[in-house]
């Protein structure tokens, strides 16, 4: 199938490593140009070398904090400079500690607040009046299998992710007339290092074997394994291309049968 996506520019944010760099890796093979962006300049420089000598395409690795404004705007302005256009942002960044009610102090909420929500809030800003200027554009949020059903533990990402849901559903109304669509993915239990801290985090607060632990969570997703990242990256692809050209405000779970409600 062709997406028609040759010669789009994307930014691709948390894109050193994971899900983040599963997205690069999948549109620069439909032959985007991609900015990568995270907070590790070595990682992010080793993930754009690898991305470039996979695809061929033109790669551009920022180094950046998405949880600060000042960082986002050099972030869009550099990739501008460098392709001249954006035409898909996937926001994505990394998940915050997990814990109860009771674990996170102010300041906690302070860092999940700027990292899951604002920083969704201030790409948008930066990005829409040039998708608009331009004839259109495609944001795409990574959030997680807890804006639809929360997580024990993850109180932090079930309160700040579902504002990043309310936020693309008012926006995708707003927008749609200046064709950029916005929709939202929600990952479930996918191979990542960020799900292997969260299994050690899990057996270090219930004081059972590690591989315990990880077996019970894999029990409960009905395809009988975690996901791989490029699962996830296929839907990123098909929703930044012209054949989901009729898609926004949608949000649509990868959680290989994970989750329990009918929406």
């Amino acid at each position: 199938m062709d997406l028609g996506l040759v010669g789009k520019v994307a930014i691709i944010g948390g894109g050193s490593r994971g899900l983040g760099k599963a997205c690069a890796l999948r549109l620069a093979q439909e032959g985007v140009k991609v900015a990568i962006c995270a907070r590790d300049t070595h990682a992010i420089k080793a993930a754009a070398e690898e991305i470039n000598a996979a695809y061929g395409v033109k790669v551009l690795p920022i180094a950046a904090d998405q949880s600060k404004a000042a960082e986002i705007e050099r972030l869009v302005a550099t990739t501008v400079e460098a392709f001249g256009r954006i035409d898909i942002v996937v926001n994505n960044t990394g998940g915050p500690p997990p814990g109860t009610f009771l674990d996170h102090d102010d300041a906690a909420w302070e860092r999940a607040f700027q990292g899951l929500l604002m920083s969704v809030v201030r790409i948008c800003q930066a990005v829409v009046p040039i998708m608009q200027a331009q004839g259109g554009g495609r944001i795409i949020n990574n959030t997680s299998f807890t804006v639809k059903e929360p997580a024990d533990r993850l109180i932090l990402s079930n309160v700040f992710r579902v504002g990043v849901i309310a936020l693309a559903k008012t926006l995708s109304r707003e927008l749609a007339g200046d064709n950029i669509l916005i929709n939202n993915i929600c990952p479930g239990s996918f191979d990542t290092e960020r799900m292997r801290r969260l299994l050690e985090e899990r057996a270090t607060a219930t004081g059972r074997p590690l591989d315990e632990v990880r077996a019970a969570w894999v029990e409960q997703i009905p395809i009988g394994r975690l996901q791989r990242p490029e699962e996830l990256a296929d839907l990123v692809a098909f929703l930044a291309s012209e054949r989901a050209s009729g898609i926004t405000g949608a949000t649509i779970p990868v959680d290989g049968g994970m989750l329990h409600g009918l929406f």
